[in-house]
């Protein structure tokens, strides 16, 4: 049976470093259909068959055609219409976009995955109805995206919003220069607001190696060492976050990834940017993200926004 052309269905996937997520979405959001298979790493070819598969069975499900989004962990270069700054880097150099596309012939829509991540908090989460929302991806590394009228800036350079990449603001002479960083330099905020940060300042401050949840559950028995650990953990997340609201003053900040999940920070944070924002004021809106960990694939599906 031929399948119903129905482009109001939007079909998102969230490419991972070991897994696909795909989610079908109906135009108010409602999800249709859920499903998830595992990343042939290493494989481009591979990746892109698996992604045209799973889509092609997802649309089985739903018994329609429809528009596909697609969140990488990277960007595709304006300049070369190449894959570029990928961790799954067997994407960097490849006309993803293109090849997937030429795949499910149609045109595929593909974004940094945090720039995903603002467009469905925008859409449908904790920022809808605001027009600036900048998201934080708090996980292994620290990313940022941003949506305007719920729909993607990624910038002339496919680069706005990784804030991650920036050094932290107000470096202290203990600080500097910072940890290296993979991407060659030192003391990026990634190497400080991430859950990976996290636990490597705990262990330089310890020389004892834990896991975040680790460190977060010897913090709330009251552990001297895991306490001042967080505290230094939120002030640099406050440096970093006053520095993106002096340049881009957005209307929400929204976070998600594993270490946005500590509770404190949301009741902190706000009370510390006065220290720190331009001007000593500072009413931003912080928020975790609506969705969790399904915001990503949500925001994949609204790079085709609704009419």
């Amino acid at each position: 049976m031929a399948l119903q052309k129905d482009y109001s269905i939007r079909i998102g996937v969230d490419l991972g470093g070991t897994k696909i997520e795909f989610v079908a979405l109906e135009p108010d959001g409602t999800e249709l259909h859920r499903h998830r298979i595992a990343t042939p790493r290493f494989e481009y070819e591979g990746t892109v068959r698996a992604i045209a598969d799973g889509v092609k069975e997802m649309e089985k499900q739903v018994r329609r055609t429809a528009t596909v989004g697609v969140g990488i962990p990277g960007t595709v270069s304006m300049r070369t219409g190449l894959v570029k700054n990928a961790n799954s880097t067997w994407l960097n150099g490849k006309p993803f976009d293109k090849d997937l596309s030429r795949a499910l012939a149609r045109e595929v829509r593909c974004a940094n995955d945090a720039n995903c991540l603002a467009v469905s908090e925008a859409t449908d989460g904790a920022g809808a109805g605001k027009r600036l929302v900048f998201a934080v991806i708090l996980g292994t590394g620290c990313g940022g995206g941003i949506a305007v009228d719920g729909r993607v800036h990624s910038g002339s350079n496919g680069v706005a919003g990784e804030w991650g990449h920036n050094t932290l603001p107000w470096m202290r002479a203990e600080e500097f220069p910072g940890p290296v960083c993979y991407c060659g330099k030192n003391g990026c905020i990634e190497t400080w607001i991430s859950g990976t940060g996290l636990e490597k300042d705990y262990e330089r401050a310890t020389k004892i190696s834990l896991r975040g949840p680790e460190i977060l559950a010897r913090s709330e028995a009251g552990e001297p060492a895991a306490l001042a650990a967080l505290d230094r953990f939120e002030n640099r997340l406050t440096r970093g976050l006053a520095g993106v609201i002096n340049l881009l003053d957005p209307d929400i900040i929204v976070m998600g990834g594993g270490a946005s999940q500590i509770p404190r920070i949301y009741k902190n944070i706000p009370v510390r940017l006065t220290e720190y924002v331009f001007g000593e004021e500072a009413d931003t809106p912080l928020a975790p993200a609506k969705h969790g960990d399904s915001s990503g694939v949500r925001g994949a599906a609204w790079l085709w926004p609704l009419k």
